[in-house]
């Protein structure tokens, strides 16, 4: 069972990869840098965030993707800098990341900024393909073995935010290009297997509204895109209560629904959690998961909590 499952998972990961190869994540609302570059130096401190995603729970070879994340600004906040590392698994392929991130903050008034992101950085790739039997069309059998391989990777992006306000757009693997390229040939066919990196596409979108001083509604909307064509849309709509718990439900398409909630333990801790049902997805994969833990390190007269996501 366990080899025809990752045969399965080894269809989706290679033919010019028509799925989306980034990790998906519900809480970057949250956490807008592990999306976008942009958002470095985006919060009036250093900003720490930890997040684990448990994808289709209980099927085997599912993806598992951890990421940690952390953003400060400097020089009098006109810039951003900061780092993530990202530990990303699916079947037999895996990858670990680490990268930088730079972004340039510009101040167009009081109350808006827009901020000019990048972020670069090395992703190792090991590819674990003596876990799998190929079984070819004459009914033989054949081992592809291991492979392993890196890439250097550029992202970046835009981020326009206000105190109730965002909008966000990024880019990744913008050198986008072929990690490998396998030829398997028998007396009856050839094929050609190939693994490529498409620049993916994120645009978010997000507004607030103070009903009243204990409940905040906040709506977002997220696009993501593949350069082939593929993609999905998340549709939010999360409400702060007691400026201390966000709470929230979504619909993405295809998936279906699911909930999150972000809480703030104190003032400079907070911890998420969301579930998707995945009860639309017509592969029945099964629901997925999503934690996170965060730490703010703020000045004495920044406000920590407010209704910009931040």
């Amino acid at each position: 069972m366990r080899r025809h499952i990752f045969i399965f998972l080894l269809i989706i990961l290679v033919r010019n990869v028509t799925a989306q190869q980034d990790p998906q994540y519900n809480l970057y609302q949250f956490n807008p840098l592990i999306i976008n570059p942009a958002y470095a130096g985006a919060r009036d401190g250093l900003s720490v965030v930890a997040n684990v995603r448990n994808q289709w729970v209980g099927f085997d070879g599912a993806p598992k993707t951890s990421v940690i994340s952390a953003h400060a600004p400097i020089l009098n906040k006109n810039v951003g800098i900061g780092f993530t590392i990202i530990g990303d698994r699916m079947g037999p392929r895996s990858m670990i990341g680490f990268a930088g991130n730079f972004a340039y903050i510009l101040k167009l008034s009081n109350k808006l900024k827009l901020s000019f992101g990048l972020n670069a950085g090395y992703n190792r790739y090991q590819f674990r393909y003596n876990e799998i039997t190929f079984k070819t069309i004459d009914n033989t059998n054949q081992n592809l073995g291991d492979f392993n391989t890196g890439a250097l990777d550029l992202n970046g992006g835009l981020y326009l935010k206000s105190k109730s306000f965002f909008l966000g757009l990024s880019f990744t693997h913008l050198a986008a290009r072929n990690l490998y390229e396998i030829d398997m040939r028998d007396t009856t066919f050839t094929s050609n297997l190939t693994y490529r990196l498409r620049t993916h596409q994120f645009l978010t979108i997000g507004k607030s509204w103070v009903l009243n001083e204990n409940v905040v509604f906040a709506p977002t909307v997220a696009f993501r895109g593949v350069s082939n064509g593929q993609g999905n849309m998340d549709l939010n709509f999360n409400f702060f209560l007691y400026k201390k718990l966000w709470l929230g439900v979504f619909f993405r398409s295809p998936y279906g629904p699911g909930f999150l909630l972000n809480y703030y333990v104190t003032p400079k801790c907070k911890v998420g959690y969301s579930y998707d049902t995945g009860i639309r997805d017509k592969k029945r994969l099964g629901p997925s998961h999503e934690v996170s833990i965060g730490f703010d390190f703020l000045g004495r007269k920044s406000k920590i909590i407010s209704p910009r996501f931040l």
